[in-house]
C-alpha cells in the first residue's frame, strides 16, 4: 500500500450501476438463489446450466463430467469437480499455490491494520476478522492477496501450504457484489460482507483464508463442517481446533478445503515477512489454482 495510490474518481455511469445495489432485498434475493439452484426438475435444472455455460463461457472440457445433463441441479454444476491433473500445484513447501481460479483484486503488504480494497479504498483487517485485534494481530503487517471468483470460474477452494487449522469465524454481515465496481465504490466493502475466516499454521507461520460472501452466494462451506450459511445469521460464531484434539484438521496443500455455492472473493492472509509475492501476480491477473502466488521469505529477508 503507498499513499500514492489515489481513487479516480467516479463517474455518472458508476453511480449508476452501483447505487441499485443499496436498495436491493439482497437477503432475500440470496435466499431465492439458494433454493432455485437446487431444483432437480430436469426441465428446470438443464436450462438453467446451459444458458450459464453458453452465456459465461463455462470450458466444460476440464470438468470431470462435461456432460452438462448429469448434474442433479444448478448448485452441482457450479461447484464441478474437475479432472485430475487439470490443476497442477507449483511444489515446494514453502511455495504458496494459488487457492482458486480467478483474477487478482489486490495484492502486497498490509500497513499496520489496514488491507487495500481498491485504489483510493482501504479498511481493517481486525474488522475482517470479526472486530477480535487479538485474531488480527499476527497478520499485521503481513502479506496478503484478494483474489476474484467470476461466474464462469471454478468455485472450489484449495490449500496455498499444508496447514493445521487452529480456528474457524463466520461473521454475519450484508451481502454487496464483490465486483471490481462495487470494490471501488463501497467502502469496506469485505468487511461490511457476511464471510467466514479459516486460520491456519503453516510451515510460514499464520495463514487465513477469508471466504467473502456476495449477493446470489447462497452458501459457503468449508470440508470439515459442511454448509457455514445458510442460515446467513446475525451474530458472530467461533470454532475452535485443538491440534490434539478429537476434531483435530490438517490439510495436505492442495487440499480441497471449501467452495462457494456460486462464486465470490477469497482473501489470503499471512504473517509480516512471511512472503515474497510473484512480480506477476498483480492486480488484474488471471490466476488458476494451483499456480505459484510467491514463496516464504529466507531468513534475514
Amino acid at each position: 500500500m503507498s499513499d500514492s495510490n489515489t481513487a479516480a474518481p467516479a463517474t455518472l455511469g458508476d453511480r449508476l450501476r452501483h447505487w441499485p445495489q443499496y436498495l436491493l432485498p439482497q437477503r432475500w434475493l440470496t435466499r431465492l438463489t439458494y433454493r432455485a439452484t437446487r431444483v432437480r426438475a430436469p426441465w428446470f435444472k438443464n436450462a438453467l446450466i446451459r444458458g450459464f455455460a453458453r452465456g459465461f463461457g463455462v470450458n466444460l472440457d476440464e470438468a470431470l463430467d462435461p456432460d452438462p445433463r448429469a448434474y442433479p441441479d444448478f448448485n452441482a454444476f457450479f461447484t464441478r469437480p474437475l479432472k485430475p491433473g487439470a490443476r497442477p500445484l507449483a511444489p515446494g513447501d514453502r511455495v504458496v499455490c494459488c487457492p482458486v481460479d480467478g483474477a487478482v483484486s489486490q495484492v502486497g503488504v498490509a500497513r499496520a491494520d489496514r488491507l487495500l480494497q481498491a485504489k483510493g479504498r482501504d479498511f481493517s483487517l481486525t474488522a475482517l476478522l470479526g472486530g477480535d485485534a487479538e485474531r488480527a494481530r499476527p497478520f499485521q503487517d503481513g502479506g496478503f492477496a484478494t483474489l476474484y471468483l467470476s461466474p464462469r470460474d471454478y468455485h472450489r477452494i484449495h490449500m496455498p501450504l499444508t496447514g493445521q487449522l487452529r480456528e474457524m469465524v463466520h461473521v454475519p454481515g450484508a451481502l454487496f457484489s464483490v465486483s471490481p465496481l462495487t470494490a471501488r465504490m463501497v467502502p469496506d466493502l469485505f468487511a461490511r460482507n457476511e464471510r467466514v475466516a479459516a486460520l491456519f499454521d503453516t510451515s510460514l507461520g499464520p495463514m487465513a483464508l477469508v471466504l467473502v460472501g456476495a449477493i446470489n452466494v447462497a452458501s459457503i462451506e468449508t470440508v470439515w463442517a459442511g454448509a457455514i450459511t445458510p442460515p446467513l445469521g446475525a451474530a458472530i460464531r467461533r470454532w475452535s481446533y485443538p491440534p490434539d484434539g478429537a476434531g483435530a484438521v490438517r490439510l495436505d496443500k492442495g487440499a480441497e478445503m471449501g467452495r462457494f455455492n456460486m462464486g465470490s472473493t477469497v482473501i489470503l492472509l499471512f504473517g509480516a515477512g512471511a512472503v515474497h509475492w510473484e512480480a506477476a501476480i498483480r492486480p488484474d491477473a488471471p490466476v488458476r489454482m494451483g499456480q505459484r502466488l510467491g514463496a516464504g521469505s529466507a531468513p534475514g529477508d
